[in-house]
């Protein structure tokens, strides 16, 4: 008599082993998905412990806050939104010619510091859209912000094609991350009608480093915005004179820079005054713009709020360039908003030998 068993055919075999394998993937997926979101923050540099609750349960936006990440993806996406939203303000302001001037007191050069509704209503849109988004980022603005205020400006976290073309998901601890805010750039200029100075910005720094720049001007619709070690969407010139540099330098806060400049260079430098840092970081770069000017190199030597030249500072080191002190130090985005040691700003320079040439710039840059 022949042993009993069981015969399986060869289809009940394929079928116990599928059984089989759906019982081990529903048991390891949670395990697979939290593996590799420690494998995506460890190439960024970020938390293992938070990237493995943003695979389990997160998704982009709200759901990786949650998780005490964000991405700079969303952030330079989010930023030139802003950025844009706060133009609209400064440029509809403008147009209506009800600025509202007030002044917010004397600089320490004793210029007065005007302020406008321009500046104001900018500010609202570009702190608010960004806040509402990016709840545990810390927002660094120029203008106050009313703590009772609850306003909430949406932002649909659409990613242009642009910046999804050129940029991948890159997530970062979101308490390491600061975002200044300048939503109105030249405000002299701008209550003198002189447009072509006038700038939104935002600026993003992880652990004080300016990573995100992003330059708007309201009155022209031209946005430039960078990443470093992502993309950008302007570039460098294909020439600078660095022999007899055109130098540029504040209208307001000349200081000494344009006797030491021609002293240095010679008495065939150009200087060119303008307003806004925004715009000065632009005068490097190439703009399509027929009234954007053109220089070498961006000099101030007086005190500068960080507001004021994050965004900048992000571009050119997203391009290749330098923004740094006068006496060559990096500039840091954290802790106090003012800037002491002036700046000197270049692209496809010798930075370094830009700086030695200028040592009395140093010593004159606390008047």
């Amino acid at each position: 008599m022949a042993p009993m068993g069981i015969r399986l055919s060869p289809l009940g075999v394929a079928v116990f082993c599928l059984l089989g394998l759906g019982v081990l993937y529903h048991l390891y997926s949670g395990f697979l998905a939290g593996r590799f979101a420690l494998f995506v923050l460890g190439a960024a540099g970020g938390d293992p412990e938070g990237a493995a609750g943003a695979a389990a349960g997160g998704g982009p936006g709200r759901g990786l806050e949650g998780s005490g990440l964000v991405d700079l993806r969303e952030l330079l996406a989010a930023s030139v939104a802003a950025a844009v939203q706060g133009g609209a303000e400064v440029k509809r302001v403008r147009e209506g010619n009800v600025l509202h001037e007030t002044a917010k007191g004397k600089t320490r050069e004793g210029a007065e510091e005007k302020m406008t509704s321009g500046d104001l209503l900018s500010n609202r849109k570009m702190y608010y859209l960004l806040k509402a988004a990016f709840p545990g980022v810390q927002i660094n603005t120029e203008e106050h912000v009313n703590a009772d205020d609850q306003e909430v400006i949406s932002w649909d976290r659409t990613i242009p094609e642009e910046i999804k073309r050129q940029i991948q998901p890159n997530f970062v601890q979101a308490d390491s991350v600061t975002v200044w805010i300048d939503p109105l750039d030249a405000t002299q200029e701008y209550t003198e009608n002189l447009r072509q100075y006038v700038t939104t910005m935002v600026c993003v720094a992880v652990n004080g480093e300016p990573i995100i720049g992003v330059i708007h001007k309201p009155f022209s619709g031209y946005t430039a915005w960078a990443m470093v070690h992502g993309g950008s969407n302007i570039k460098a010139r294909s020439s600078y004179n660095e022999q007899t540099p055109t130098i540029i330098v504040s209208r307001s806060h000349e200081g000494t820079v344009r006797q030491v400049a021609l002293q240095t260079f010679g008495n065939k430098t150009v200087i060119i005054k303008a307003g806004g840092a925004g715009y000065k970081v632009l005068s490097l770069l190439d703009v399509p713009e027929a009234n954007q000017e053109k220089a070498d190199v961006y000099i101030h030597v007086t005190y500068i709020k960080k507001w004021d030249i994050c965004a900048g500072n992000a571009v050119l080191k997203a391009l290749g360039g330098h923004m740094t002190t006068l006496a060559g130090e990096e500039i840091s985005y954290t802790g106090a908003d003012g800037n002491e040691g002036g700046l000197i700003a270049s692209i496809n320079m010798n930075h370094k030998a830009l700086i030695e040439k200028l040592p009395v710039l140093d010593k004159t840059s606390q008047n």
